[in-house]
């Protein structure tokens, strides 16, 4: 995933939904995922290359429904999802996973968008700080996060899996 600055202007939408325009006449809606929006979230983080063999993208949607289904969110076009970003916070760090964008809609805005947004949620939750987890190889990613302020920590990520999916 990766997005460039863009003069794409915010747009407040109702019920707490984000509406912002996208490539053309088409708005974007930024919005709490819904069930009904699984099969189109699987499939944009396959287009994404997000999907990898030893994470079951399903029970990654189940289990964050079960936990903090407020911080998971998609942007859709005509309702088809074109964007997501799976964050959560545990009382002292944030955390942005599955940021996914649509990839003929990347370097349209939408990626710093969604983040915008999740970084707007846990703001109000009270979370001082976002980490997020790149791959090494994904430079597009590391240059995304760049330009939307993140910065390099001087850190070293480790990881056990505790469950077999």
């Amino acid at each position: 995933m990766t997005d460039e600055t863009s003069t794409d202007k915010h747009v407040a939408g109702t019920r707490g939904r984000a509406v912002v325009p996208a490539r053309g006449r088409r708005s974007v809606n930024i919005r709490t995922f819904d069930p009904g929006d699984t099969a189109g979230v699987i499939e944009l983080w396959a287009r994404c290359g997000l999907v990898r063999p030893w994470n079951d993208p399903q029970k990654d949607i189940t289990r964050k429904l079960a936990d903090s289904p407020d911080l998971f969110l998609v942007g859709t076009i005509d309702e088809k999802v074109c964007a997501s970003a799976m964050a959560g916070y545990d009382g002292h760090r944030g955390w942005v996973n599955y940021l996914a964008v649509e990839p003929s809609l990347q370097n349209s805005g939408l990626g710093r968008k969604i983040m915008e947004e999740v970084e707007s949620r846990l703001v109000k939750m009270g979370c001082p700080k976002i980490n997020v987890q790149i791959r090494t190889a994904n430079l597009k990613a590391c240059g995304f996060y760049q330009n939307i302020g993140y910065l390099r920590d001087d850190v070293v990520g480790f990881g056990k899996r505790l469950i077999e999916d």
